[in-house]
């Protein structure tokens, strides 16, 4: 697909000949590898091709949208989407303003799953799928394996071309032990930017998940309260993307009046040592890109600085009609689909707690690990954990069931009294709005105190 200069300077010339506020055509040409076990048996194993693209207008505030797998023709369909936004726009077009960017981006990924066999990959699945079925007392299981690699072609009227490759994996590992009617599971997720390396040698991890899903069959049920809790950097860093993350994208903020009153910029919501940020500006991970899909040029973005909340995410469209600067969060999981604003990497950044510290202030509390999921509806979130365990003057005691945590956002970062000197990335899973999913992100934090937080088994 890619003719580099050439193909740039003849998309350029295309776009110069048709009238609207704004233009902007996507190509993408990508192969993806799945593959899916239940319980023992191999249910799925297919390698994908795809070649399409999309085209984006905008006429008086009014999109058009034209998604297409045949790349010939184009000028017809730049025509199409235009007439489309000619129907629905009836106000101002407006973009925040993006200087025009020229740049070919290469991404060299260590051991990129791209070029790794397919016979290897289902090796060691086979290999996680025996480690599981060895454990007594396991029911069921499922392993759920996948990879792409894309080259992304983005040009728009404004004099932007863009050549970008981006590749990702994911890896989600369940085990499901029973006796009699209790039933317990376990989850190990891993991922990465496309690099195989960083989901082999998980043989100890894989059976460490399914011996704690054996263990949970005996472990007691925590009494219902409220709790001195300690979260582990893989639920603290989901707890900052679906808690706080979502209330940051602009496009929910700007549509919603009731959240508008309460996201206001320099509101307090925590203490000093509180700074949350997103950014796909940040290395070498899931989320991690040089340009969104506008192609505006990726940056880091205070959400939280020492408690205050800065900063926002946003696409070209949110920051215009907000009056704001846009952050290279507008993205798209494919060509099938129009950007909107989305999150990339979502951090809260280091304190000055050690664990020891932290765990040895707690007389009874409650020490939880890992995720199942949740749910958020606007500032209430509720959150299963993967594991729990007691704190017992100031140690970890024994093993609970699955807990879950629910509460009040903005409470909730007001009671954070006590964030960790470490820091934990957690790249398993990946992210849903708006019909799009699975959008790869990552999330992290170090270990994180909250006091008087609503636990429930």
């Amino acid at each position: 697909m890619y003719k580099g200069e050439a193909l740039g300077d003849q998309m350029r010339e295309v776009l110069k000949k048709y009238h609207a506020d704004y233009i902007e055509v996507r190509l993408e040409e990508s192969e993806a590898t799945h593959i899916q076990y239940r319980g023992r048996e191999l249910e799925n194993l297919s390698k994908s091709q795809s070649l399409g693209g999309n085209v984006r207008a905008q006429v008086r505030g009014g999109w058009g949208f034209v998604s297409f797998n045949n790349v010939n023709g184009m000028g017809d369909k730049i025509e199409l989407a235009i007439r489309q936004a000619n129907l629905v726009g009836k106000e101002i077009s407006r973009l925040a303003p993006a200087e025009p960017v020229v740049d070919i981006v290469r991404v060299m990924t260590k051991k990129n799953a791209a070029t790794v066999p397919v016979a290897e990959k289902k090796l060691l699945l086979d290999e996680y799928n025996e480690i599981i079925w060895s454990t007594p007392q396991i029911q069921t299981s499922s392993i759920t394996y996948r990879d792409s690699s894309k080259k992304v072609i983005f040009a728009n009227s404004e004099g932007s071309y863009i050549e970008q490759d981006k590749s990702d994996l994911a890896l989600r590992i369940t085990a499901i032990a029973k006796e009699g009617e209790e039933v317990q599971q376990a989850g190990l997720s891993v991922g990465s930017n496309g690099n195989f390396a960083q989901i082999e040698g998980l043989h100890q991890q894989v059976k460490e998940t399914a011996r704690l899903a054996v263990e949970m069959l005996s472990a007691p049920e925590v009494e219902g309260g409220e709790y001195t809790v300690v979260l582990d950097p893989v639920l603290a860093g989901v707890f900052a993307h679906e808690a706080f993350g979502h209330l940051s994208e602009s496009d929910f903020v700007y549509e919603n009046e009731q959240l508008r009153e309460i996201m206001v910029l320099g509101r307090r919501f925590g203490g000093k040592h509180l700074n949350i940020v997103d950014g796909a500006a940040i290395p070498d991970l899931r989320g991690s890109y040089k340009y969104d899909d506008e192609g505006i040029p990726a940056t880091k973005t205070y959400l939280i600085q020492e408690g205050v909340l800065v900063g926002r995410l946003h696409s070209r469209e949110t920051a215009a009609k907000m009056k704001e600067t846009p952050t290279s969060n507008a993205r798209a999981i494919g060509y099938r689909y129009p950007p909107i604003v989305r999150m990339t990497n979502t951090l809260i950044e280091p304190g000055s707690v050690s664990f020891e510290e932290m765990m040895g202030e707690i007389k009874t509390g409650i020490y939880v690990k890992n995720w199942y999921g949740g749910t958020t509806s606007m500032e209430m979130f509720t959150f299963s954990a993967g594991e729990a365990y007691m704190i017992r003057h100031g140690r970890i005691a024994e093993l609970l069931r699955p807990v879950v945590l629910t509460g009040n956002v903005f409470a909730t970062l007001e009671n954070i009294d006590a964030i960790g000197n470490d820091l934990g990335i957690n790249q398993g899973g990946g992210c849903g709005k708006g019909g799009q999913y699975p959008l790869p992100v990552s999330n992290g934090s170090p270990h994180l105190r909250i006091r008087h937080c609503l636990v429930g088994g």
